[in-house]
């Protein structure tokens, strides 16, 4: 097991959930800089030779437990490979563990804003500490412990690691990857960053669906000067359909909408004939969320601006990127009951959780159950500014939250093995 210090002893319930403890304590440094080596590598999204090397080396504490690598090249060019670690057992049950190797910051963004490894008290800043290397990492962390404390069973269990290399951009490629090898999977387990405090935890049961979308409208071009009335202003109509998207955000629903980009026009002595808008969409409900879309498509029919001679402007509505909602549904709940019982037999409470953003477990749920904020509390994912006169601070692990976490990660897992 590495340079980790091992332990022996087998008498469950209190006693050994104790020797994990001490054994997570008295290896934390190791897990700590395992957790700093990983951080150090620049992964964002379209960083491919960054995903890769972080790729390869994530790999190789799990490739020292016995697990085989697989590298799977992504559907986008310019994006790293996925990572899939497979680990047969000698039982029948599969039990399948999503994280990804992907962060949102540039290499530039990081160096400008100095966002890099420091601890600081009880935070360990860094990108990726939450959103999710320290979600890998504390698979490694109860798989070590499986390793030491349980060895039959965790010979007895197929584990599959799955590292999205493109989680951010939610690609679709992965979640078919994961589809292909968890069928059948007891359950599909997600490690993205979850709430602690003081011994509470939230675990994420459903998220929201999401749809990109366009805005293209075609206007008529004009001089603005010599001939403004036989114009069809594109930018003008953007607006008008931009307020009414806007307008559909319900938040009795759940449903929002986001315009996120808009370009148009060349100068301003012409009427612009071309503007363009793009978004999106998410909902909880699968119903709210398809009637969303279908507000979406009226649009086109929609077109307030002429010229004078009565010339309308075109606009379509391209949707380009659909993730479906992940709804309550009996897999997840199971689950968590599961986790719940854990919880409670550690002296911890559980709140379930309705998550806006979407995670690798949209792609599962609907396939094998599936269970996400498995990972450690922190906080600020996605910020790299570290400004605290203005509020702002760069994401972080809360450190308190590592060993409970995995302590009731470990519980979770096991009693789910059993009861199977």
């Amino acid at each position: 097991m590495d340079q980790l210090t091992q332990y022996g002893g087998k008498n469950m319930q209190s006693s050994t959930i104790d020797a994990v403890e001490r054994f997570l304590q008295s290896n934390l440094s190791e897990y700590l800089r395992i957790l700093q080596s990983w951080v150090e590598i620049n992964s964002f999204t379209a960083n491919s030779a960054g995903v890769d090397r972080l790729g390869e080396l994530t790999a190789k504490p799990f490739q020292r437990m016995g697990f085989t690598l697989k590298r799977v090249p992504s559907a986008s060019e310019g994006y790293g490979a996925h990572v899939v670690l497979s680990r047969p057992g000698s039982g029948p049950q599969t039990i399948g563990l999503v994280s990804h190797l992907d962060t949102v910051f540039p290499p530039d963004e990081e160096a400008e804003n100095g966002f890099r490894w420091r601890i600081d008290k009880d935070r360990v800043y860094g990108p990726g500490t939450v959103d999710i290397k320290g979600g890998t990492l504390m698979i490694l962390m109860f798989l070590h412990s499986f390793q030491a404390f349980e060895p039959e069973l965790f010979e007895s269990v197929s584990w599959i690691v799955m590292l999205d290399a493109s989680e951010e951009t939610m690609s679709e490629d992965f979640g078919a990857l994961c589809r292909s090898h968890l069928s059948g999977a007891r359950a599909c387990l997600v490690f993205e960053g979850g709430f602690y405090e003081e011994g509470t935890f939230k675990l994420v049961r459903m998220r929201k669906g999401m749809a990109k979308f366009t805005l293209r409208v075609d206007g008529k071009a004009s001089h603005a000067g010599v001939a403004h009335a036989d114009g069809a202003n594109a930018i003008v109509q953007l607006a008008e359909s931009v307020r009414k998207i806007a307008n559909l955000t319900d938040y009795d629903k759940n449903i929002t909408f986001n315009i996120g980009a808009i370009t148009g026009g060349t100068v301003t002595n012409r009427v612009p004939h071309y503007a363009e808008a793009r978004g999106e969409m998410r909902a909880f409900d699968k119903s709210v969320f398809e009637e969303g879309l279908a507000q979406l498509e009226s649009l086109e029919k929609q077109v307030e601006i002429r010229s004078a001679a009565g010339e309308p402007c075109r606009l379509s509505v391209e949707i380009y990127e659909i993730t479906k909602p992940w709804p309550l549904n009996d897999g997840t709940e199971a689950l968590l009951e599961t986790w719940t019982s854990a919880a409670e037999e550690l002296g911890y409470r559980i709140f379930p959780e309705a998550r806006g953003g979407l995670s690798d477990g949209n792609h599962t749920w609907h396939l094998v159950p599936t269970l996400d904020g498995l990972g450690p509390g922190g906080g600020n994912a996605h910020c790299s500014v570290h400004d605290p006169a203005f509020g702002r601070e760069q994401e972080f692990l809360y450190l308190p939250s590592l060993i409970p976490k995995t302590l009731l990660n470990y519980l979770g897992i096991r009693n789910l093995i059993h009861s199977g």
